[in-house]
């Protein structure tokens, strides 16, 4: 990666955190996880990848197939998991597999069925053929045991337990990267104004900060949630509006030491316009501690998410989540793998962002040179 980077400053940057090892690795081990888990669709479905029947391909985990384009009756998405629906795929549309699947699949020998000739297709399936939504009917308690078909158990809805965390891991991550990235531009805006204008702007935004801060955030989600039904988009936006105030002070406290500077007086002699001061010459000074803040920022955002969840003030429950996994594992004692796959999953993901952020912070401060 280091081979792109052009400027010099940049390429002392990537230096400094790569000399960081514990940051590069869980930078690598946190990139290796999101991209998986942001193709969840890919690794965890109840749809195959690849569908092959009477010598045409199908791609079901991407595009809508009726059950009738495999010779089945019905004019709805076919259920792949059916064994009567693998068996019009892998026997060509033969009728008997409506009879008994089973018996016309175990009949099956090279392409041949009672001596009948067949078109013999094929399914691939994904590595975890279970959505976040699948139930599993074929399981005899709910919540299930780690077992072969799942490996770290069913919830109390028969639903597969790994796929719930691999989808609750990316709505996760993209949440905080969400709340994060708004709140930031919206919090160092603020800060920057408070710090660089002082006098009656610097009065004006700290009551409305101070009143902003007062509000609280469970209180007016509860309200909210009362009127509207939560869904994502409105669950992070209600978090950005109460996260953006954690940067303000910081950054304002940068700006204000910063203001006075010999290079910001000189440039603002030189008619350089206040806009440009604070882009090019306060900014790049307040970064370090303003990195030096985000990992709180992230992981405030998603424990935030997981609370919000575990407490039913969050997301919907047909959505994947780490905290309404939390919470079953809380109502499912007797089931220990829940609390386990809940816990490990949050920990690991936090863990992950802190030391890539500290390696990130390290990298950006100029007292820091690399060996």
């Amino acid at each position: 990666m280091g081979r792109f980077i052009k400027s010099p400053i940049a390429k002392r940057r990537w230096a400094n955190f790569k000399n960081n090892r514990r940051a590069y690795w869980s930078l690598w081990i946190f990139l290796g996880l999101f991209f998986t888990c942001l193709f969840a669709e890919v690794v965890s479905n109840d749809k195959p990848l690849l569908v092959s029947y009477k010598g045409q391909l199908h791609t079901p985990a991407f595009k809508f197939y009726a059950e009738t384009a495999f010779g089945g009756e019905f004019e709805t998405e076919a259920e792949y998991p059916a064994p009567e629906v693998q068996c019009l795929i892998k026997s060509g549309g033969l009728e008997a597999c409506w009879d008994d699947p089973k018996s016309v699949m175990d009949d099956a020998t090279d392409g041949i069925i009672d001596g009948q000739q067949i078109d013999a297709g094929w399914i691939i399936w994904p590595p975890v053929p279970y959505s976040f939504n699948t139930i599993n009917y074929d399981v005899k308690t709910a919540p299930g045991p780690p077992d072969a078909a799942h490996w770290f158990g069913t919830d109390d809805q028969a639903r597969d337990v790994l796929a719930r965390v691999i989808y609750g891991f990316r709505i996760s991550t993209v949440f905080a990267f969400v709340v994060v990235f708004f709140s930031s531009i919206i919090g160092i805006i603020a800060g920057a104004l408070m710090g660089y204008f002082g006098g009656i702007t610097d009065l004006i935004l700290q009551r409305v900060v101070e009143i902003w801060q007062s509000i609280p955030m469970l209180y007016v989600i509860i309200i909210v949630s009362a009127i509207f039904t939560i869904n994502f988009s409105m669950l992070t936006l209600l978090v950005i509006l109460f996260s953006w105030t954690g940067l303000v002070g910081l950054v304002r406290a940068e700006f204000l030491r910063a203001r006075n500077f010999e290079y910001v007086r000189s440039a603002r002699a030189l008619g350089v316009s206040d806009r440009t001061i604070m882009r090019r010459h306060l900014l790049p000074n307040a970064m370090v501690a303003t990195l030096t803040f985000l990992p709180f920022i992230i992981t405030g955002a998603i424990g935030s998410l997981t609370t919000l969840d575990f407490l039913g003030f969050g997301l919907p429950p047909s959505y994947p989540s780490l905290g309404e996994l939390a919470l079953q594992a809380k109502n499912n004692l007797q089931a220990p793998w829940l609390a386990f796959s809940a816990f490990f999953s949050i920990t690991i993901m936090l863990s992950l962002m802190v030391f890539i952020f500290e390696g990130v912070r390290d990298a950006f401060d100029p007292r820091k040179t690399f060996k």
